[in-house]
């Protein structure tokens, strides 16, 4: 039994490690998704200072109004806020990513962006749902601890039944007496003893005294190998579950790629019409809308992919 405890206390050593791994791969993810969306708000920064470069140009001449000029002003500082923002919050969660280290505040993580671009890749080849199920019934902690938890019980059954079986000792003794010195005169005695025997000892009244005892017993070993067949069940459950959520980010990843690809066509053909006259300035300004929503919902899709990946692994504890 005590070999048994030593192996759950094991076990809960690494599932917490299964859970600070986790929760270290969502800081380190949420922090590529910040660095990659202040990317895409720096590109669009210069995108947005080049259009007003133009417009100025353009205002100049006498082509465009201080109106249109403004609203696109008002664009860049909405940019430029959201930049701010972006700053902020990576300080934040670098910040909490640093503490759960354990490292001194003042080193600072740059996230591998070309490690977690190869890592994106390789999810393609990601394995089958049952593949996963059978990681998960050979490698869940939750489910190792309920079988070691089944075999403490099974183990208190048998201690619990050995107060109604009958204790049987062997005794066994081999003595050797010397001369008897204390009197006058000596004798000469000297003695081999040796003897061997059996013991029987059996306490009558365990036989109603020690019965509850029992059927309680086996009651707790019946509530654990349940709870053991719960815990395969809330498993496969989760398995289930987070597998088809690693294929709606699939799904996801490609919409917003194709989403991206027909903004930035739309983008191009508004801003040449644009230029021609032939397009509003609230034309251009909505496709520059669009343009950045949908390359900062790739961004959240691809790093969600990710996250769903490793969400997969820490459910089959695997990560």
């Amino acid at each position: 039994m005590a070999e048994i405890g030593e192996r759950i206390a094991e076990l809960d050593v690494a599932k917490s490690r299964q859970e600070v791994r986790f929760m270290l791969a969502g800081y380190y993810l949420d922090l590529v998704k910040l660095q990659n969306q202040q990317e895409v708000i720096d590109r669009h920064l210069e995108l947005t200072q080049r259009v007003l470069d133009q417009m100025r140009a353009r205002e100049a001449a006498g082509v465009v109004l201080r109106n249109d000029l403004t609203r696109y002003e008002l664009q860049l500082k909405q940019l430029e806020l959201t930049k701010v923002r972006l700053v902020d919050a990576q300080s934040i969660i670098h910040h909490q990513l640093v503490t759960a280290l354990h490292r001194p505040s003042t080193q600072t993580i740059v996230p591998d962006t070309l490690s977690v671009n190869a890592a994106l890749s390789q999810l393609e080849q990601a394995a089958s749902e049952q593949l996963w199920q059978s990681r998960a019934a050979g490698s869940h902690l939750g489910i190792q601890q309920a079988q070691a938890a089944e075999e403490l019980s099974a183990q208190q059954v048998k201690l619990t039944r050995a107060g109604s079986i009958p204790t049987i000792a062997a005794i066994a003794k081999d003595e050797l007496f010397g001369p008897f010195v204390n009197d006058l005169i000596p004798v000469n005695s000297n003695v081999n003893v040796w003897f061997v025997g059996l013991g029987l000892q059996y306490d009558l009244g365990s036989l109603w005294h020690n019965y509850r005892a029992i059927r309680k017993a086996k009651s707790e070993h019946a509530a654990a190998q349940e709870r053991t067949e719960l815990a395969r069940e809330g498993v496969t459950n989760g398995v289930h579950a987070a597998y088809v959520h690693f294929l709606t980010a699939f799904t996801e990843v490609e919409t917003q790629q194709k989403q991206v690809q027909l903004a930035n066509e739309n983008y191009d053909l508004v801003e040449k019409r644009y230029n021609n006259d032939l397009a509003l300035l609230t034309d251009l300004l909505d496709a520059s809308s669009m343009k950045l929503q949908s390359e900062m919902a790739l961004v959240n899709a691809r790093i969600g992919l990710l996250y769903q990946f490793y969400q997969l692994q820490y459910t089959t504890h695997t990560l």
